[in-house]
């Protein structure tokens, strides 16, 4: 191993210098690493909080990307972070290497190897980790020190210019400030980082760093599955009011005469039932943000309440007179057209551009080139966690297996395949350290419709129409007859039902049960 020559630093920080943007200085330092130490793969990893998020990498499956390291789950990195000073592990240590199995064009538990980690210091703090991988034993052990302090130096300085301590301290407060939401149900849950580096994704992530420090309402809109709630809490959180509550309303669940007590509260006595004052959704948020799920299927008497919010910034709850104040920015979603919705007269075009003035698009999975292994490889982190598994990992075929399929359930389908197909594999694969996903464990992955239109059309019952006693109760009627016969048909599935029937699951289980639909545990349907 030769020493770093002056002109190569030179060459170095020259190379950095000239990036065109974050990822361009990135690759431009993994190349300076790998032209003078001989290394299988290298990755530069920034710490979020107790997180390593990978920042760039080579010789590395691209999965990886979108895999999240917890430190204190993998002793190597636990010790590189701990130290000052670089980490070079002895040929047989026994600590589990983080990357055992993720290699490029290398399948199968890691043999002898060098490992090697460089933390990355910038003043006191550490804002990341430098690892380096060769499959030669003990090739990293002539290097000099010096040389590697250098290039700690200059990966620091790379990093530093990437990230900012503001930047820093805010990543790492994030779970924190998660806690102190009023909404548990919004913020219990894996994650708050939208994955993926598509054009798509890029241009998104662009929109939402341009809208959300304004107060602007926002109209979110896209497929079901895509991630909409996520994009509203990024939006919270990129927003002044990330300190103040992100309260959580999916119109579609809220009976239709409780949706204006739900939003706006109620005095006791106001109606039947009203045994106590109660604040609303809006009271609640005041200060925060709105979030109103699946807006579309609110009622047009509630929307007419909601603009009055929306323009004069008052509430009024159910049964009191004085009108209350409120400061709220309203984040609206939706997979409805709710131009086409306007034009049919079923939502106020008043109430439409207040929250559309500026709409936010959120790409269905298809349209997302590339992604799909960066969630895959976020999801299978998060499978491997959760499982007890050293290492989890995907097959070539079955990448190739999940990339192909056009994903019509979009991100949400993608994670319960990944979860199906990792419980799958750990049943297979008894006693071994790494456990590859394979395409049986993921299974059929059928682009085609579960029915033609013909072949639905073909299945529906006969109309049987009584127009004795008026058009409502003859509609209703012939209702319950399709709902009865798709939910036959569907083995009493809910979501496949409402396929067949070309609707949303939430609004088809809110019409069964407005016409008094129900199927019991021994999947008998009542009416």
């Amino acid at each position: 191993m030769q020493d770093i020559s002056a002109s190569t630093l030179v060459e170095m920080t020259i190379g950095l210098a000239s990036g065109l943007n974050d990822q361009d200085r990135f690759h431009k330092l993994l190349d300076a690493i790998r032209k003078t130490i001989q290394c299988d793969c290298v990755a530069l990893m920034s710490k979020q909080g107790d997180t390593l998020t990978p920042l760039a990498m080579q010789g590395l499956t691209r999965d990886t990307l979108g895999r999240r390291f917890i430190i204190q789950e993998h002793p190597r990195f636990s010790q590189i972070c701990d130290s000052k000073t670089p980490v070079i592990f002895d040929a047989d240590s026994d600590l589990p290497d983080p990357f055992d199995g993720l290699l490029l064009d290398h399948d199968g538990d890691l043999p002898m190897h060098a490992c090697m980690g460089l933390p990355l210091i910038f003043g006191d703090t550490l804002l990341g980790i430098l690892t380096l991988d060769s499959l030669t034993p003990q090739v990293f052990d002539s290097i000099p020190h010096r040389n590697l302090d250098v290039l700690s130096a200059i990966a620091a300085s790379t990093l530093k210019m990437a990230l900012t301590f503001s930047q820093l301290e805010q990543q790492a407060k994030q779970s924190q400030q998660r806690l102190e939401e009023l909404n548990e149900e919004a913020w219990e849950r894996d994650g708050g980082e939208i994955i993926g580096s598509s054009p798509a994704m890029t241009l998104m992530k662009a929109d939402i760093d341009v809208v959300a420090p304004s107060d602007f309402n926002i109209l979110i809109h896209g497929e079901t599955g895509v991630g909409k709630e996520l994009v509203a809490r990024t939006l919270h959180h990129k927003s002044s009011r990330k300190k103040q509550p992100l309260v959580y309303v999916n119109c579609a669940a809220i009976p239709e005469n409780l949706v204006e007590s739900e939003l706006f509260g109620h005095i006791k006595g106001a109606f039947t039932g009203a045994d106590k004052n109660r604040l609303g959704k809006f009271a609640l948020a005041d200060g925060g943000t709105l979030f109103l799920d699946e807006i579309g299927e609110l009622p047009l008497a509630a929307q007419s309440k909601i603009l009055r919010a929306l323009q004069n910034n008052e509430i009024q709850p159910v049964g009191q007179d004085k009108v209350e104040t409120i400061n709220v920015r309203v984040l609206a979603a939706t997979n409805r057209d709710l131009k086409h919705e306007v034009a049919e007269g079923r939502f106020r075009a008043d109430l439409y551009h207040r929250l559309s003035v500026y709409p936010v698009s959120v790409p269905p999975l298809r349209d997302r080139e590339g992604d799909i292994a960066l969630l895959s490889g976020y999801f299978l982190e998060v499978a491997r966690r959760k499982l007890g598994i050293v290492q989890l990992k995907l097959g070539r075929e079955a990448l190739v297996h999940v990339t192909r399929y056009n994903w019509p359930g979009n991100v949400r389908e993608l994670e319960h395949v990944i979860n199906r197909a990792a419980l799958k594999a750990r049943a297979r694969i008894h006693n071994r350290s790494v456990i590859t996903v394979s395409v049986d464990d993921i299974g059929l992955l059928d682009n085609a419709p579960l029915e033609s239109s013909a072949q639905v059309q073909a299945s529906q019952p006969e109309a049987t129409l009584d127009l004795s006693q008026g058009l409502r109760q003859a509609t209703e009627d012939y209702q319950r007859q399709l709902i009865t016969h798709a939910l036959t048909n569907a083995d009493f599935n809910w979501a496949k039902a409402g396929r067949l029937l070309k609707t949303d699951r939430a609004n088809l289980t809110r019409l069964a049960k407005r016409l008094g639909i129900t199927v019991t545990k021994e999947h008998k349907i009542s009416l």
